[in-house]
């Protein structure tokens, strides 16, 4: 008989107020049904506890109804002449005590015979209208009759007043729902807790409460809580005065707590804690004692909150200036709010997970809005470029033609009326045609240089020369226009005899520097100089072209090396050309692994200097298979890596660029493989989730086109069982992250002799 021992209110009242309780008890029983069981001022024997005499009389009313359940017991105390008052409508301790009955009283018992028709307990139903009827008997045990009678009992001070129970438990009803109805109404957490942390304290008459917090970031799932104990602080606190020591943002998860076997778990399956004195209940660590002395803490009370299956905290009462008796009203109570509290915990995290989710895509649609005004801007922006570059060019094209159709078609005239020009005039003629069919080839092998580079299919043929040599052929290539633009064109080589020997592609520098030459010298007014300057730095050879001429404004510089551009449409009138040069001399020193650089001052001058890496390494291989040499240099050796991370991507990039491989970062998965199949590398670098990685090799694998491309996935873990079936997924090889710069450029290297072995094979 130890469950129907806890009740909802348990009293000691004297013998004239407990007779008073039954009369209002009757007039409850009067309000139900007629169809249950009323059992009333039935006696058993029962046993209490450290009592002088074995067995006491027990008064007891009983009510069994479809609606409503209650028992109501009394046990005579003759020290105090008072009865010892319970009363519950709990189910199950009901049902308990009906066991009870059937085991202790006689078999003739009347009582006995009315409980035979509940065999079981699943007749105890909670009915719809029982929180009417609970609230109506606290009504009725509340009224003023049952008050006035209290009064005229006043000298019998062991007696506790029903009265105060009966309001505390109205009480406990209000704040209840106080808190359910501010859950209801309100998102915003911190208010919820701090509201229901401040009424709590002061209900509950206790010192200080507070909310201790677990930490949520490494919080486990159940199977993992007995073998891990997760910290926490304490976020929010009531005070009853300032002067109690505030345990906000206190760290109490220490290795004293720890020595506590399992205690996490227990919260987390909805134990309530309740402390009565400190020294006695933590006697055996020190530690402990001392730490809740530190804090006035003489009793405590802890009721957990649970969040689906997950402990996110406790909400814990403490008595500071003395011990504590806690009640199991006190206790269930506590419990109840913790359980509310939780509720409102979790849809504040729905909310701010909806909020977060929100914001996300606001953010997506804004940035997504933005790069389609950002396309559509540089779009109508190209579309004016390409129109202009298109009109310039009919005018660029033109120029040669019309002298070349009507000088000739002059000397065809004088040839058909057998007529004959002077000798020097024919001359003059033919040079003129001459001239400007050089100028429509120079023209027309811009566009057809500028094409290949944009399809990426441009391949340098890396090969040693001299850098004098190079020099003086453009110098000389371009004297003959400075003299005739009546320029000062200069050569200052600066390179030592034993440093003179390069590796690149010979005729892209002259390229190189043929362009910027011949830029400079275009706009370099008569009298003005051009100086080419060339020497080396450590591992690099520098070419620095500087002119007099109209300079460049500041903000103009960022457009010289954009496509169809010319920074003035008057400079096209005035100079001509395609646009292009510039353009293309940007890309062929990238193609290179170099860069290029540009200082200018408006009508004083400006200053071109590209810096190109010396690279033995790519020189190509002198092989007799002349067949695998041009294939060689008709493949793009190109590495392409798709990583939406942009440090990642970053350290790559200047990984690769620093070896002298030529490499392009694509972000997007979802498009990369029709930009693959375009750009044709030797080498695809994947830092995806095996799934996307899967697709995007297979799908490459079984097309002829792509399948000759490696695949090097990165990854977190790999074991040497996942490679084994990764391996046959259309992976070549892996990389496990953080990234060694020394692996990845050997992972690379091995790929790249992979696939020249394989070319080598096929020829």
């Amino acid at each position: 008989m130890t469950r129907f021992q806890d009740s909802i209110l348990r009293r000691n009242l004297p013998i004239s107020i407990f007779e008073e309780l039954c009369s209002l008890w009757r007039q409850l029983v009067a309000m139900g049904d007629n169809e249950g069981i009323l059992i009333t001022q039935a006696e058993i024997l029962s046993e209490i506890p450290n009592a002088k005499a074995p067995l006491t009389k027990e008064k007891f009313s009983l009510l069994l109804s479809s609606e409503f359940s209650a028992l109501l017991r009394a046990i005579f105390d003759t020290n105090t002449l008072c009865y010892r008052v319970s009363i519950s409508w709990d189910l199950e301790v009901i049902a308990d005590f009906i066991d009870y009955l059937r085991q202790n009283l006689p078999p003739t018992s009347v009582t006995r015979d009315k409980l035979s028709s509940f065999s079981n307990h699943q007749s105890l139903l909670i009915s719809p209208v029982q929180n009417f009827l609970i609230n109506k008997l606290v009504n009725i045990l509340a009224a003023d009759s049952l008050v006035e009678s209290q009064k005229r009992y006043t000298n019998a001070a062991v007696c506790q007043p029903v009265e105060d129970a009966l309001r505390q438990q109205i009480a406990q009803e209000k704040l209840l729902n106080q808190v359910i109805a501010q859950i209801r109404q309100s998102l915003d957490l911190s208010s919820i807790l701090q509201t229901a942390v401040r009424e709590l304290r002061s209900f509950l008459q206790v010192d200080r409460l507070v909310i201790y917090e677990f930490e949520q970031g490494n919080a486990s799932n159940s199977k993992h809580f007995k073998s891990s104990i997760r910290r926490g602080y304490v976020t929010y606190e009531s005070r009853v005065s300032q002067s109690i020591p505030s345990l906000l943002n206190v760290v109490a998860e220490d290795n004293c707590f720890e020595r506590i076997p399992h205690y996490q778990e227990k919260y987390r399956q909805g134990s309530i804690v309740a402390i009565e004195d400190i020294e006695t209940a933590y006697s055996s660590s020190f530690c402990l004692i001392k730490f809740l002395e530190k804090y006035w803490i003489k009793a405590k009370l802890i009721a957990p909150i649970v969040i689906n299956e997950n402990l996110w905290g406790l909400l814990i009462a403490h008595q500071c200036f003395k011990k504590r008796e806690w009640f199991n009203s006190e206790k269930n109570f506590l419990g109840q709010i913790g359980e509310h509290l939780a509720v409102a915990i979790y849809q504040a995290q729905l909310y701010a997970q909806v909020q977060e989710q929100k914001n996300t895509f606001e953010q997506r649609v804004i940035a997504r809005t933005q790069e389609l005004r950002d396309t559509l801007v540089a779009s109508q922006a190209a579309n004016h470029s390409k129109s202009e570059f298109l009109g310039n060019m009919s005018h660029e094209l033109r120029t040669p033609l019309t002298c070349i159709i009507g000088l000739s078609a002059t000397l065809l005239h004088w040839y058909g009326e057998s007529k004959s020009l002077p000798l020097e005039k024919q001359m003059q003629y033919l040079q003129t045609i001459q001239d400007s069919g050089k100028n429509l080839l120079t023209i027309i092998n811009e566009i057809l240089e500028y094409s290949k580079l944009e399809a990426g299919k441009y391949v340098l043929s890396i090969q040693e020369f001299s850098l004098q040599k190079v020099a003086h052929n453009v110098y000389e290539r371009l004297q003959g226009e400075a003299v005739k633009r009546q320029i000062n064109l200069e050569l200052e080589f600066k390179v030592e005899s034993q440093n003179v020997n390069f590796f690149a592609d010979s005729e892209r520098i002259q390229q190189i520097l043929y362009h910027l030459l011949n830029n400079a010298l275009k706009f370099t007014t008569e009298g003005g100089k051009v100086i080419l300057r060339i020497w080396r730095e450590a591992n690099q050879a520098i070419f620095q072209v500087e002119d007099t001429g109209i300079g460049i404004a500041q903000d103009q510089i960022s457009l010289l090396f954009e496509s169809f551009q010319q920074l003035e449409s008057s400079r096209r009138r005035i100079y001509g050309g395609t646009g292009l040069g510039l353009a293309l001399t940007k890309q062929l020193v990238e193609l290179h692994g170099g860069t290029i650089e540009v200082e200018s001052v408006l009508k004083q001058g400006s200053i071109f200097t590209v810096r190109l890496p010396n690279q033995p390494q790519r020189q190509l291989k002198s092989s007799k298979k002349s067949k695998t040499d041009k294939s060689y240099l008709m493949s793009n050796r190109s590495i392409v890596l798709i990583e939406s991370n942009e440090e990642i991507a970053t350290l790559i990039s200047e990984l690769l660029t620093a070896a002298n491989h030529q490499f392009i970062w694509l972000m997007d998965s979802t498009t990369a493989i029709k930009k693959i199949e375009l750009l044709e590398p030797t080498i695809l670098i994947l830092d995806q989730d095996l799934a996307d990685a899967y697709k995007i090799s297979e799908t490459l694998k079984a097309s002829t086109n792509t399948k000759s491309i490696k695949v090097l996935l990165l990854s977190h873990q790999i074991s040497s069982t996942d490679w084994e079936d990764i391996s046959q997924r259309g992976i070549d090889d892996y990389l496990l992250k953080p990234i060694q710069p020394n692996l990845l450029l050997k992972r690379i290297n091995a790929l790249m002799s992979s696939d020249d072995n394989q070319r080598d094979n096929k020829m």
